[in-house]
């Protein structure tokens, strides 16, 4: 089986996914700048989720780039990370709307940290379909990004108990991390350009 339609299927899920937030976000009562003011931590939170989606829309793409072939189990995993995509649209409203209190902030790490979880399965599900000569196994060889997002992300859901500021300057931290496209995907092609 192709990829074209399991990519079509994820950039209309995350395409619907931002509308749904944007659809969250109310309009101030006022006519002044001031009006927002109020809606700081939930213009926030959505920007800080919007940058998440980015993220792994980016990333998915990469890794999509070099997968030949679609399996069940490949479109089963990328069914499970959307899955877990699909609920940052509510734990974004709540967290942004209780002005950050611990359960939020902490439910929204648990969401990336699952979400994680699940695009870890889904690149490990495309690894097994591509063999021993996996191009995708060469460029993320220990993925030590990968693994530091998840440890970080439970960090953050256990320090959002003592403090969200905190719990939030690692989900940030880890965006950051990723903000750039995948360079391992890049790099592994052109080595094989290269040979």
């Amino acid at each position: 089986m192709g990829k074209n339609r399991l990519e079509a299927l994820f950039d209309g899920v995350l395409a619907i996914i931002i509308t749904i937030m944007v659809l969250e976000m109310h309009i101030p009562t006022g006519h002044s700048l001031e009006a927002l003011f109020p809606l700081l931590p939930v213009i926030f939170s959505y920007v800080m989720s919007f940058i998440y989606l980015g993220i792994y829309w980016n990333n998915h793409h990469h890794m999509l780039y070099v997968c030949d072939k679609v399996t069940g189990s490949i479109l089963w995993a990328n069914l499970h990370l959307l899955f877990w995509l699909s609920l940052i649209p509510f734990t974004t409203a709540w967290m942004g709307e209780s002005r950050f209190s611990a359960q939020p902030v902490a439910l929204y790490g648990f969401v990336l940290l699952m979400a994680s979880l699940a695009y870890w399965i889904l690149e490990r599900r495309i690894i097994v379909s591509q063999g021993e000569q996996s191009r995708l196994k060469y460029a993320v060889g220990k993925d030590w990004k990968g693994r530091l997002s998840m440890l970080c992300y439970l960090l953050g859901v256990l320090l959002s108990f003592v403090s969200q500021c905190l719990a939030l300057a690692l989900y940030i931290g880890i965006a950051i991390l990723w903000l750039t496209p995948d360079q391992r995907i890049e790099r592994s092609l052109e080595h094989d350009v290269k040979s």
